[in-house]
Order: structure tokens, then sequence, then C-alpha cells
């Protein structure tokens, strides 16, 4: 799999100085990591969720939640569990189909010259630890497709019992399985709690750092401790109580000398049309050719303008990738998460061999200092992403790349 592997080649060599890296669900974690990219929840109950899983794959889609937890009722956890179950055989008895089929014919699964769509990056959202061995169990050879379990409301005294469970499973299936602790628990928000609440994940994410993939934030859970609920025309960085508890969670596990772990961003509720009441934060001035202006107009509509200030926010506050609970969420998270031409160009000069020594350099651009000591951890972060989401040419920004990709 390949971020924008959706789109036609011919198109992708048009967009990209670099083209986005191939990779498979057992790639190194580090790259997976970054590679998680617009990460989309589904309720595991969906009656035809194998067929919804290709179905935004082949739009884009890299990696998928299938929630057990808070997105479906608490009477409805027995049957979701059948359904996963049922699923994901479905789905593991497709793939095998696919795999035998390019085997006779001499080329690769999933490769062009076939067609046919890879299942993406999978994980489940649990609610209880005892849930990831009982489900590793039930799935039976199909746990294959299965990358990992999503652990929410962690914290040191839930996280435990969660990763250990997750040992077991792993134990016994014989597969690489990850986790993804959620942070969004009231112990983490309230002020009195929150430095030791942070203290004791962070001890337990490092005790089990070879299986924890990345961490994910609860912003959602956040503000419902304090009765709130951001409008779309305000991101998560608006609500003072949130942003504090994100740049503390980012202070204490994102760090970037080796001791850190990839954190995601906040999810965006919304996705249908709200009234507006003040001025529409897209600027006009990259929308003024060809589809542009409709695209921008559709973007604005749709309150996807304040998903792309948050997105930009996130990577400037040392955020990654985001979770999303709808489809039309991921092209823009994955769109501003290309590297440009003028970050690659800027990491590259920071990262030559010769720059060892430090020192200060004028861009190539020529709009900005670079100095090789302090943006040393930003250029070997940027050209992480740059390998997994690549890099636009020179002439190509998020308005090409966002066309391009709701176009194919």
């Amino acid at each position: 799999m390949r971020h924008f592997g959706h789109i036609a080649p011919e198109v992708r060599q048009r967009l990209f100085h670099r083209e986005p890296c191939s990779f498979t669900a057992d790639s190194a974690p580090s790259l997976l990591a970054v590679a998680l990219g617009a990460t989309l929840y589904s309720p595991a109950t969906r009656p035809r969720l194998a067929d919804d899983i290709l179905k935004q794959a082949g739009r884009g889609v890299i990696s998928m939640v299938l929630c057990l937890e808070d997105s479906i009722d608490d009477a409805e956890v027995i049957g979701a569990e059948e359904n996963l179950v049922r699923q994901f055989a479905d789905l593991a008895e497709r793939d095998l189909a696919e795999r035998e089929e390019a085997g006779r014919d001499g080329v690769e699964p999933y490769g062009a010259e076939r067609g046919g769509t890879e299942p993406p990056l999978l994980f489940i959202r649990v609610r209880e630890p005892e849930q990831i061995a009982d489900l590793a169990n039930r799935l039976g050879p199909s746990i294959r497709l299965l990358s990992g379990f999503v652990l929410p409301k962690f914290t040191e005294e839930r996280g435990v019992a969660f990763l250990e469970s997750l040992a077991v499973a792993e134990a016994t299936s014989g597969r690489r399985l990850f986790a993804m602790p959620v942070l969004e628990s009231p112990e983490l928000l309230h002020l009195e709690s929150r430095s030791e609440t942070l203290a004791g994940i962070a001890r337990t994410v490092d005790k089990y750092r070879e299986r924890v993939l990345a961490l994910r934030l609860g912003v959602t859970d956040f503000c419902s401790a304090y009765g709130l609920r951001r409008p779309p025309h305000m991101t998560a960085y608006d609500v003072h109580i949130v942003a504090s508890v994100i740049a503390d969670v980012v202070n204490h596990l994102g760090r970037a000398d080796g001791t850190g772990f990839t954190v995601t961003g906040p999810v965006w509720e919304y996705f249908r049309v709200q009234e507006r009441m003040f001025k529409p934060q897209l600027r006009r001035s990259p929308f003024l050719e060809g589809r542009a202006e409709e695209l921008r107009q559709a973007l604005i509509e749709h309150d996807i303008d304040g998903l792309l200030r948050e997105i930009e926010l996130d990577r400037a506050n040392g955020l990654l990738g985001k979770t999303c609970i709808h489809p039309s969420h991921v092209l823009p998270v994955h769109a501003l998460s290309v590297v440009s031409h003028e970050e690659f160009s800027d990491a590259e000069d920071i990262l030559r061999p010769e720059r060892g020594g430090g020192g200060v350099m004028r861009s190539t651009y020529t709009n900005k200092m670079n100095e090789v000591k302090p943006h040393r951890a930003w250029a070997e972060r940027t050209l992480r992403r740059a390998e997994v989401f690549g890099v636009a040419r020179e002439d190509i920004g998020f308005v090409e790349l966002l066309t391009a990709g709701l176009s194919d």
C-alpha cells in the first residue's frame, strides 16, 4: 500500500517530486507510525463492513479503526464482536483468493496489472482488556489482517492490563500486534492530577514501547468533562483547556530525543453544512485557477476549511496524523501531510554531511534562516514524513493534491 496509491501513476508523477513509498502491515513500526495518516473510525456494527473497508481503501484510506466502544450502544457489543469475526473472515477469504490468483499469474497481488484493493491497516477499538485475547482467539487465521488494538481511556492503572492482554494475544496468535492508547481520561484533563497521570502513562508506554505504535488524543472526551463542544469555525487549539492538555502531552510524550512517541491529532467532528456567523478562514488566492474555486466553495460549505486550519496547527504543535469520523476528511489530512518542495529542500540542506558541525545558512528559497543544530530534529522528522507522504513538485500545493484526489 502507499499514500495516494488510488491516483493514476501518471498523475502522481505530475504531482510529486518524490512519490510516497510503498509499505506493508509488516513494515517497521517507525514507518507505520508516520504512515497512519487519517485514521478513519467505523462502528463495528456495520453489516457490510468488509465491503466498506475495501471501498474506503480504494479511496485512499490507509488506516481504519473498527470501534466496539463509544460509537456503539452498550447493548450492541456482543453482536458487534460477532460481526467483526464474520467480516474479518470475509476479508481474509478475499485476500487469500487475490494472492492465489496473482501467484498463478506470476504478478504481485494488488499490483497495477490486477487492480483490486488491498485492505488498509486495521485496528479494533475495545472496551475492556479481556476483549483483546478473546477476539484474537475468535478471529482465528484472519487475525493476519489485524494490525492491533486501540485502548480507550488509557492511564497507568488501566493501561497495564490492556497491554498485558495484548502481549498474550500476540504470543498465542503469532501475529505482531500494536497498541494505540487513547489519552482521554478526566485525570489527564484535571490540573491537580495531570502531572501524575502523565508520568504514569509515560512509565507504562515506555515499558511496552515495542508494542505502542502511536498515542491518540481523545479531545471529545476532554470537552465533555466541562460540557464544551467546539463549533466548526474553531479548532481544538482555540479551546484553551484542551490546548493546554495537548501541549502537556506533547511536552511529556512527544519529544524528539528518542524517548517520545508519535502523537496523533484530535478528531474533527463536522461534516454537514452549518450556518456561518464568521468569515471563512480559507484564503482565496490559492484557488483562482480551473476547478479550484469550485473546490474552495465546496470545502467552505462543508466546514472543511476549519479542518484544514486544525491540521496545520496539529503539525505546528508536534502532532502527526488525525482521527477521522468521515471519509471526506481523509484526503485533506493526507494532502496537507505531503512535504512541500521548500520544506524538503530545507531539510536536505540542514542534514547534509558537511553541515555536521553546525552553523547557519540562508535557505535555498532565500526566504529564511536554516540553523543546523536547532533545526536538525525538525529536518529528520520532515524527511520521515517525506518518505511516507511524498514530496510535492515545486509548483504543486495542497489545492492540486486535493483536486487530483477528488477527481480520481
